[in-house]
């Protein structure tokens, strides 16, 4: 099944995917503090705002860390209210509702998570129809098609290394790439997997 991009958040785990069949040459990389989605580089030039992006960053609230991750453009945004002091109900919802759907030609839904350093961690979607916040108490995945609304899904990832295997190993179609985060009592620990 082709479902898009996809994130799995758990209350101390969370993992994205790139899943592509039309801009499968992007890898994720370690950049300026995020995680971030770009193209290879035998990959051919697009114009195509949807393709770059960070999609994972790790940031320094008022009161401790937070993890903020999804598919665009958003994540920044995210992770900025975050650093200011937002709930993180606030920063994901305000952040989905300013940048909305992606205008491609399949109204392609953005999806989000944050984890904080107690274990808090919500997931969200806005698509052209709603706008889906939620707390999660077990993991959750929400992806771009096909499964757009969050829903309870079996992940037992226990480090970042393991929840980036496992995202990037899972029986949905067209695997690029992928991110996971971990939560510990030393913080937040990240990791990639390209699929090398």
């Amino acid at each position: 099944m082709y479902v898009g991009r996809f994130l799995v958040v758990g209350p101390d785990v969370g993992a994205y995917r790139v899943s592509s069949r039309s801009f499968p040459n992007r890898q994720i990389s370690a950049r300026d503090g995020a995680l971030t989605v770009g193209p290879t580089e035998d990959a051919p030039e697009t114009d195509n705002p949807y393709v770059a992006y960070n999609c994972l960053r790790v940031v320094e609230t008022p009161t401790d860390e937070a993890v903020a991750f999804g598919n665009g453009s958003h994540v920044d945004p995210i992770a900025e209210k975050l650093e200011s002091g937002y709930p993180a109900r606030d920063a994901l919802a305000v952040s989905l509702l300013a940048l909305d759907y992606e205008k491609d030609d399949y109204d392609t839904p953005r999806i989000a998570a944050t984890i904080d350093a107690d274990g808090e961690a919500l997931i969200g979607t806005v698509r052209r129809d709603a706008l889906l916040i939620e707390t999660v108490e077990e993991p959750t995945l929400v992806a771009t098609y096909e499964k757009n609304s969050p829903e309870a899904f079996e992940f037992a990832a226990s480090g970042a290394d393991e929840a980036a295997s496992e995202a990037y190993g899972l029986e949905f179609d067209h695997a690029v790439c992928a991110a996971g985060v971990f939560r510990s009592d030393d913080g937040f620990e990240t990791a990639v997997e390209n699929g090398d």
